[in-house]
């Protein structure tokens, strides 16, 4: 039985999605950032609640909508708590929710810059096949081929060959699973007979060696 170097990635996108807006301090359409605060406003037992977007060109804001004239008996208490403390993980949960923003604007400029958080679940010596767990809590990822190759120093051209060699595998597999984003819950096995390949990549997937 093979030993398996099992290592977790957490992918988190660098810069939030940005929707064009109509702004009228450019006099037209200009991408919007979010500026990670909310605004609540209370009527009675009645909430409202706002994302505050700012424009890139002039700083002018638009207040993106979540909810209005909700009954606060209606928010669940940790939503309720997130909203009054302005919990960043939440904020930054429905700035990600490129569904929902396209539902209101339509165009939005998405960006693949990403951090990648590694860890190891059990360093054993001597492994020959390395799992990559991928944990994607954002909907906006980069894709698969460029974030391998960038945090493996191999080609995306090296990628493929292997994937089409089966030494490389996307679990569960899709079609064109490589040049698609980064997919919560994935993972990558890869299971090269070189050793010294082996070797250099296990100890990048791991964050023992920075990617150049």
């Amino acid at each position: 039985m093979s030993n398996i170097l099992n290592v977790k990635w957490t992918i988190i996108p660098t810069n939030t999605p940005q929707p064009w807006i109509a702004c009228s301090g450019c006099g037209g359409p200009r991408p919007f950032k979010c500026s990670d605060k909310l605004r609540l406003n209370a009527n009675g037992r009645r909430l409202d609640a706002w994302l505050i977007y700012k424009c890139t060109g002039c700083g002018k804001t638009w207040n993106r909508t979540l909810f209005e004239r909700r009954n606060v008996r209606d928010i669940d208490p940790a939503t309720l708590e997130a909203l009054q403390g302005n919990d960043p993980n939440w904020i930054r949960g429905h700035a990600f929710d490129v569904g929902t923003l396209g539902r209101l604007v339509k165009r939005i400029d998405v960006f693949a810059d990403c951090g990648i958080g590694k860890s190891v679940a059990r360093d054993i010596e001597g492994w020959d096949v390395l799992h990559i767990g991928l944990s994607v809590p954002f909907t906006a990822s980069p894709r698969l081929d460029r974030m391998l190759a960038n945090e493996l120093g191999l080609s995306r051209s090296r990628l493929q060959a292997l994937h089409e060699a089966s030494a490389l595998r996307i679990e569960p597999d899709r079609k064109q699973a490589l040049k698609r984003p980064a997919r919560d819950g994935s993972r990558i096995v890869l299971d090269l007979p070189d050793a010294a390949e082996r070797l250099s990549i296990g100890e990048r997937a791991a964050g023992r060696s920075k990617a150049s």
